[in-house]
């Protein structure tokens, strides 16, 4: 599955092989997360992570900022 445009956002659903693996890509995208000075809406229930992106200073749409980190977050996997 690749990121979708939902509701002004960047949507995109991850599904592990457990919750430690879940758990450790949530931590590898907070580090880049840090690093873009760009900070994901998400949820994890056990191996399944949800991320929703966009820039609240731009007026909650989307920007270069969210494809910027959407493709970062897709080099981890």
């Amino acid at each position: 599955m690749s990121w979708e445009e939902k509701d002004n956002t960047l949507y995109r659903c991850f599904k592990f092989k457990d919750f430690s693996e879940a758990f450790a890509f949530m931590t590898r995208v907070a580090i880049l997360a840090e690093k873009h000075n760009h900070h994901p809406k998400w949820t994890n229930v056990w191996n399944t992570v949800e991320i929703w992106l966009n820039t609240h200073d731009a007026g909650n749409i989307i920007t270069d900022k969210d494809h910027a980190l959407a493709k970062d977050i897709d080099k981890l996997l």
